[in-house]
């Protein structure tokens, strides 16, 4: 077996695997096939194939991409459940009780995604294209979600910030502007950091 091959343990990669063997289905009959265009979700299939594959890329752009959602989506529902309200928004469905309980409980793999996209990082390094290449996808996926998921789910924000409906500007505006903020947002200071972890030498 090649060295690279055993960069990345095979416990963890058989412990994703049947963690997305039960979470995709169970996603699948609770809330739809449609709950797959969201990016976090779409995530968990990259990692997949990025450590089986021990792909670096692949790997470097889920880490963009669950790194702050993570984090944004933890403060959420951290200062939610102990002062009563979202600094945030967007994850009021965890207090809802007509909201699945399952799913509710599956949904802190936004927790779990960091943890195995920066154990993956830190094991492979950071690909710098990744940047390039998670911004893409997400240019990609962003129309995608606009033309075939209903604008009630508000999958990805296509049709409002932080879960809610927006009419101040139109549609197609909103949506530029959201095309080019994901990525400013949320995958620039992530790949700032690990540039700067790179230059000091603390990460390939």
């Amino acid at each position: 077996m090649s060295r690279r091959v055993r960069q990345l343990p095979l416990w963890l990669k058989w412990l994703f695997t049947a963690w997305i063997l039960f979470w995709a289905p169970a996603y699948a009959i609770m809330l739809g096939a449609q709950n797959y265009f969201w990016l976090c979700n779409l995530a968990s299939f990259l990692i997949l194939i990025g450590l089986w594959t021990e792909n670096r890329l692949l790997l470097s752009m889920q880490w963009l991409a669950v790194l702050l959602v993570g984090l944004f989506w933890a403060l959420d529902v951290g200062v939610a459940w102990l002062a009563g309200f979202h600094p945030i928004g967007g994850t009021e469905y965890m207090f809802d009780p007509d909201h699945p309980p399952l799913a509710r409980v599956l949904s802190l793999y936004h927790l779990v995604l960091p943890f195995v996209a920066g154990f993956a990082i830190l094991r492979l390094g950071y690909e710098s294209r990744a940047l390039i290449w998670q911004t893409l996808l997400t240019w990609l996926v962003i129309p995608l979600t606009y033309l075939f998921t209903e604008a009630e789910r508000n999958i990805n924000w296509v049709h409002g910030p932080f879960g809610m409906q927006q009419e101040t500007l139109s549609p197609l505006v909103y949506l530029a502007g959201l095309m080019l903020g994901w990525p400013l947002v949320l995958y620039l200071p992530v790949h700032g950091l690990m540039r700067y972890l790179q230059w000091r030498g603390k990460a390939r």
